[in-house]
């Protein structure tokens, strides 16, 4: 049992936006992580880093990509910072991984001013870049497939990936 896809990648990339898409071309259920925990948690993740600490978070985050890699015919979507655990990279090896990339000018366009993404407060476009060149090596590690997202419609990415996956 194994999801279908799991697609990885920085904020602003479009794993929400190509994993709904790729589920309704599938026929088959998208399933993120984040709002798993958000649903454990019966709060936002920015609540959870404020009230607990990231390290409560990413306890959370790591459990339940446990139980959501188990899940079958799922594409699965996983929050920016998930790769940053040995046993998550460990655990995503034999799965069909996608790295959504996106360049740092157009992952600041997509992601704003979002007070709902606790580890970009302050100067968005030096945290993102300083996120972005940390995970970047991470995210190749895991991927199966780099696809790069800028100037592309959510479609033609999609179109990208189960190409890839047939």
């Amino acid at each position: 049992m194994s999801p279908v896809v799991v697609l990885v990648g920085p904020p602003g990339s479009g794993k929400s936006t190509i994993a709904a898409l790729l589920a309704g071309r599938l026929n088959v259920r998208h399933r993120d992580t984040d709002a798993d925990i958000e649903a454990a948690a019966g709060k936002p993740i920015s609540e959870i880093f404020v009230d607990e600490g990231e390290p409560h978070f990413r306890a959370l985050e790591r459990a339940a990509i446990v139980t959501a890699l188990q899940a079958d015919g799922e594409v699965l979507s996983l929050g920016g910072g998930a790769i940053l655990d040995a046993d998550t990279r460990a655990n995503l090896a034999g799965h069909a991984v996608i790295f959504l990339d996106v360049s740092l000018a157009e992952a600041t366009k997509r992601v704003g001013l979002s007070v709902a993404r606790p580890l970009l407060l302050g100067n968005v476009r030096t945290q993102l870049r300083n996120l972005m060149e940390a995970r970047r090596p991470l995210y190749a590690e895991v991927a199966k497939l780099t696809v790069m997202t800028d100037g592309k419609p959510p479609e033609q990415i999609a179109d990208e990936i189960l190409e890839h996956l047939a």
